[in-house]
């Protein structure tokens, strides 16, 4: 059956936060986590639980095996609904990437307004998803979908990878380099496009980076000079690396004059266009960390930007660097760079 769409809302209009700064702020959801998570110790096979607010969960099954499972779902940061899904699905599979893992099967999560939007919105939706999981080369085998307010996407992404290889992001070490796959500021051209002010080049960008998948994980996995790996997403950099760190008991320098950026993103943030997300953002962690004198509002903004689909976040041994930039330019991710390092000193962040 088709249905008219010439009368469907925007996307954008029906969620009140999209992609990623839709999460909960992290010192609420820390404090959530804490009052309800079971202790570890009745599961020795769960390598990784919540402990150290990782990417996924991974479970021994042998020596060899290891399962990693995850979930993401968000509501839209586009309005093109074939967009909306491959991002949705895309961001869901990167957290089994940023624990080394390879992607096995996923599960979709929909959640949409049925008597809002066109069916034909609602399906290109899927179909978008459905586009990413065959990118991926895994089967898109079931899900569960509700009638709800506002329009939900995501994945439940079920991967595997060898326990002795898995990446935590925990395990950094002092010295290491950190390298970013992915430039910033997703969240602030999302909210130019919430104000119409973002144009065509703009939006293919943004599109661009957060349906590229990161793949590279899979392969950092097998880098003995890779200690830790995250992605950046919701909580944007400083969040992310002040997870690195509070994991690692260390330090983590952020050289802000290195940050890849996507284009015209600087320029909206000078016009103060971001996130609510940023604010929230600050205000859970903003007592660890230190900003250099002088740093401006739309710089620290970049710094929070909460990260749709965002680009892997390595610790590696400094011998490694040139190793783990050289895997991110062959698979096309040739915004990767260096951004800081790790050293000793309390779990913070420092920016430079």
């Amino acid at each position: 059956m088709t249905t008219d769409t010439s009368q469907a809302p925007r996307l954008t209009s029906l969620s009140h936060g999209g992609g990623c700064g839709c999460k909960i702020a992290p010192g609420l959801l820390a404090e959530l986590i804490g009052k309800s998570a079971l202790p570890k110790q009745f599961f020795p096979d769960l390598l990784v639980g919540t402990e150290t607010a990782d990417d996924a969960a991974v479970y021994r099954i042998n020596d060899e095996q290891a399962i990693v499972a995850t979930t993401d779902f968000f509501m839209p940061i586009v309005d093109d609904p074939y967009d909306f899904g491959r991002i949705a699905a895309t961001n869901a599979l990167s957290d089994i990437y940023a624990m080394g893992g390879q992607p096995l099967m996923a599960l979709a999560i929909v959640g949409m307004p049925i008597n809002v939007l066109p069916h034909d919105t609602i399906a290109r939706i899927l179909e978008g998803g459905e586009s990413v999981c065959r990118a991926a080369r895994i089967p898109l085998a079931g899900g569960h979908s509700i009638d709800s307010v506002e329009p939900i996407y995501g994945l439940v992404g079920i991967g595997i990878v060898n326990p002795r290889q898995m990446k935590r992001n925990a395990d950094a070490r002092a010295g290491d380099v950190l390298i970013l796959g992915k430039p910033l500021g997703v969240g602030i051209l999302s909210a130019a496009l919430k104000k119409n002010l973002l144009d065509e080049a703009g939006y293919r960008a943004m599109v661009n980076a957060t349906t590229q998948l990161n793949r590279p994980g899979t392969a950092l996995a097998q880098f003995d000079g890779v200690h830790a790996l995250t992605d950046v997403t919701g909580f944007g950099l400083l969040g992310h690396s002040l997870e690195l760190a509070r994991g690692a008991g260390l330090t983590a320098c952020i050289d802000s004059a290195s940050l890849p950026v996507l284009p015209a993103v600087r320029g909206f943030a000078e016009q103060g266009i971001w996130t609510g997300a940023s604010g929230r953002n600050w205000a859970s962690y903003g007592a660890q960390v230190t900003l250099p004198a002088g740093m401006t509002d739309a710089q620290r903004a970049l710094l929070t930007d909460p990260q749709t689909s965002g680009g892997l976040l390595v610790s590696c041994a400094p011998e490694a660097t040139d190793q783990v930039l050289r895997l991110f330019a062959d698979q096309g991710f040739g915004a990767a760079c260096v951004i800081g390092r790790m050293q000793d000193g309390p779990a913070q962040v420092i920016v430079q």
